[in-house]
């Protein structure tokens, strides 16, 4: 997702930085892509086309998959994740939480660990995805990080290990990620660069979704 730090609300102006957790959450509406970064608040530029494609694409058949075999809560951007560890407030572009995890999820943002996020690389956002978000969400200990860069055809996927570090995941030999935070859910990465992206049908009836 881009970035994009905006000035504030005149309203605003008064306050002493940086700002609370709670005055992020009174001031910056739900259907506001914002994140709160060392008590700033940082705005969301418009996503490119590309993104855009891609994060639908991604989010409908994770989304019909999670509520096919009833796994837990599937979330899009934007919806915010509290990092308790950091104090930062992140809005990946795709959050999964299991449902053995549900209590996490409030009615604005997560409280604590998704099970998964998952960020589609954009040209700003890139230093901050593979950077600091990176470092957060690994103190954080969330299971997995997916990193999707769609203008180099590369996927990375991160899992915590037991050192409390993330680990790269690396597809098998056939080119496919066995993801272990969604039971189950398996991805064919070379579908990522695929130019139309393909059907949602034809994908989901692989997964087992559809017959």
């Amino acid at each position: 997702m881009d970035v994009l730090t905006l000035d504030r609300p005149v309203e605003w102006q008064e306050w002493k930085e940086p700002i609370t957790f709670q005055e992020f959450l009174a001031e910056v509406d739900g259907g506001v892509h914002a994140e709160l970064e060392d008590g700033e608040v940082i705005f969301m530029s418009p996503a490119s086309r590309n993104h855009q494609h891609l994060f639908g694409w991604l989010y409908s058949v994770l989304r019909h998959y999670v509520r096919h075999f009833s796994i837990g809560e599937l979330l899009p951007a934007p919806f915010s994740v509290r990092l308790r560890e950091t104090g930062q407030v992140r809005e990946p572009d795709i959050l999964f939480v299991q449902s053995k995890n549900r209590t996490r999820v409030l009615e604005t943002y997560v409280d604590g660990p998704p099970d998964l996020v998952v960020e589609i690389i954009s040209p700003e956002s890139i230093d901050r995805d593979r950077g600091r978000k990176f470092v957060e969400y690994e103190a954080e200990s969330i299971p997995e990080y997916w990193l999707i860069d769609p203008i180099r055809e590369q996927a990375e996927f991160y899992r915590l290990g037991k050192d409390s570090r993330y680990h790269q995941a690396l597809p098998d030999a056939n080119g496919i990620f066995y993801s272990e935070s969604v039971p189950g859910f398996w991805l064919r990465t070379a579908w990522l660069w695929e130019d139309p992206l393909p059907s949602e049908l034809d994908v989901l009836r692989e997964l087992g979704v559809l017959s």
